[in-house]
């Protein structure tokens, strides 16, 4: 099984199909905090008569630092440019790469860019500053240059390419959780087969994908824009990137917001265990929402009747898959179909009317959320996430037990996910059959001289659970957490006034909140 994406543009995309349910939203009503000293980096923006020091941190890198963007109308009202970037940032003379932008335009007089990124690994940074005005809230769009792009080997960026759109289907349609001793051969053949196939169709690409490139490329965008100091809104993954860029290049932090945030000391196995914890939860809490908002839960009377209507259908898929137009709902589209709507909480009912679906029979619904989360359109992939998320992350960390430990692993794993353990199990073989070789020195990250950071986290995220925030906020030196109590994943722009209000004001004008902020 591939990992868990750790993104929010399928929100975003959700959002765009059925956007009146913006209007449903319900804010908390407490009170913003108080905001005080310390307070966050000034953002001024760059005019022609103050020009700002491009200066790179080699000379070798001064041309991609001093770099002109060409921004020329695309996609309706959007304006798009390409970043030009060192493949190799050890040999900057060598090989480059383009990384797409895109640029919505401030609604008013822009105070600067603010640099946005939706996480993944592997989600298309340019589609999600595209849906800007479902995303962020109208002080922002206002005030900011929103200034998508898409990470070295994601979307339209020198993107990764693993397998074919056949072999995607297959690879994440098959059964993550192999309990025979055929499957299991099948499960490890298919790993295997995707880390050759990145390594074969992608070249030399595949060891320069990592997320310490990307901050890099972050701090040539900065300098592009023109920007003193990086204005940065990173979530889910992108607090990684965020929290990275602030170990780099500390003296460039501006403000910095990394929202539904990343533990980045853990390893791949206890990353693996915290987050099927807070899948559980999270399909804990929409059961019980379903028992509480309705006379008669089609689940079952209680929790636990719930949860094993939902395991028996996962069962019956795998013994069985359910016709789904012209495909079929296997048991790894089921489980993707499962975990999208449990990233927020506003399209719980969609997982409603997919398992009513799939309980009668039908699995066109819960294909249609798996293909959701994996991009997938009615013929084709729409962008490489799925395989930029194996290559970025087995890069990164490219540990992995042998698939014959597997099952020594899985009671830990079932103790924190009765329902989603033994498949997060499985996935710590993700990067078996990883050939990526980083040319990047590992880092702690600390941040140590940044301006103050704002972390942010969600008591029931399903991706980022809280802890993650927490444990950010201690390893950065001058992180501020912010706690929003509540369900799905990441916090902004979620219906909590609290959180909205405190992210705005620090973006805005600096203000930094008391730390820690519970709302």
């Amino acid at each position: 099984m591939k990992k868990i994406l750790v993104w929010v543009v399928v929100i975003a995309l959700m959002a765009g199909t059925i956007a009146a349910l913006a209007a449903a939203y319900a804010s908390f009503k407490d009170d913003p905090p108080s905001s005080g000293p310390p307070t966050a980096a000034p953002t001024p923006s760059p005019t022609e008569s103050e020009p700002v020091d491009s200066s790179a941190p080699s000379p070798e890198l001064e041309p991609f630092y001093g770099q002109e963007l060409d921004w020329e109308a695309c996609e309706g009202d959007f304006e798009c440019a390409t970043l030009e970037v060192p493949l190799n940032y050890s040999d900057p003379t060598g090989e480059t790469i383009e990384l797409a932008l895109l640029k919505v335009r401030a609604r008013d007089d822009s105070q600067g860019a603010l640099v946005v990124n939706p996480g993944g690994p592997g989600a298309p940074g340019t589609d999600y500053a595209a849906a800007a005005s479902r995303v962020f809230r109208e002080p922002l769009l206002r005030a900011f240059d929103i200034i998508g792009f898409d990470p070295r080997g994601t979307g339209d960026s020198a993107p990764i390419d693993c397998i074919s759109d056949d072999q995607l289907d297959v690879y994440l349609s098959a059964d993550a959780n192999p309990d025979t001793t055929e499957e299991a051969k099948a499960y490890a053949t298919l790993t295997r087969e995707f880390g050759r196939g990145c390594a074969a169709l992608s070249g030399d690409e595949v060891n320069h994908v990592s997320t310490i490139e990307a901050a890099r490329d972050m701090d040539v965008l900065r300098s592009a824009l023109r920007e003193e100091s990086l204005t940065y809104l990173g979530a889910s993954y992108g607090t990684k990137l965020g929290a990275t860029y602030a170990e780099l290049f500390p003296d460039k932090v501006g403000r910095l917001v990394l929202d539904g945030a990343v533990d980045v000391s853990l390893d791949n196995r206890q990353l693996g265990l915290e987050q099927a914890a807070g899948f559980e939860t999270a399909l804990r809490a929409y059961i019980q929402n379903c028992i509480d908002s309705t006379d008669n839960c089609f689940l079952g009377d209680t929790v636990d009747e719930g949860l094993a209507t939902i395991t028996g259908l996962l069962a019956d898929v795998e013994e069985s898959p359910l016709p789904a137009g012209d495909r079929e709902l296997q048991i790894g589209n089921a489980f993707y179909g499962i975990v999208t709507p449990l990233y927020n909480k506003d399209y719980w009912f969609l997982l409603s009317t997919a398992l009513r679906g799939a309980l009668d029979g039908s699995g066109t619904a819960l294909m249609q959320l798996a293909d959701l989360y994996a991009s997938r359109g009615p013929e084709s992939y729409t962008d490489n996430s799925s395989e930029a998320i194996f290559a970025i992350n087995c890069l990164d960390d490219p540990s992995s037990i042998g698939f014959g430990k597997v099952a020594a692993e899985i009671p830990a794993f079932e103790e924190a996910s009765p329902t989603f353990g033994s498949i997060f199990a499985w996935s710590l073989t993700t990067c078996r059959g990883s050939q990526g070789k980083t040319t990047e020195e590992p880092i702690e990250i600390r941040g140590e001289g940044a301006a103050p950071i704002l972390v942010v986290g969600t008591t029931r995220d399903p991706a980022t659970p809280m802890k993650w925030a927490e444990a950010l906020a201690v390893q950065l030196d001058s992180a501020v957490l912010l706690r929003r109590d509540g369900d799905g994943h990441t916090a902004y722009n979620s219906g909590n006034e609290c959180i909205d209000t405190a992210i705005e004001s620090y973006l805005l004008d600096g203000d930094v909140p008391d730390n820690p902020t519970d709302c």
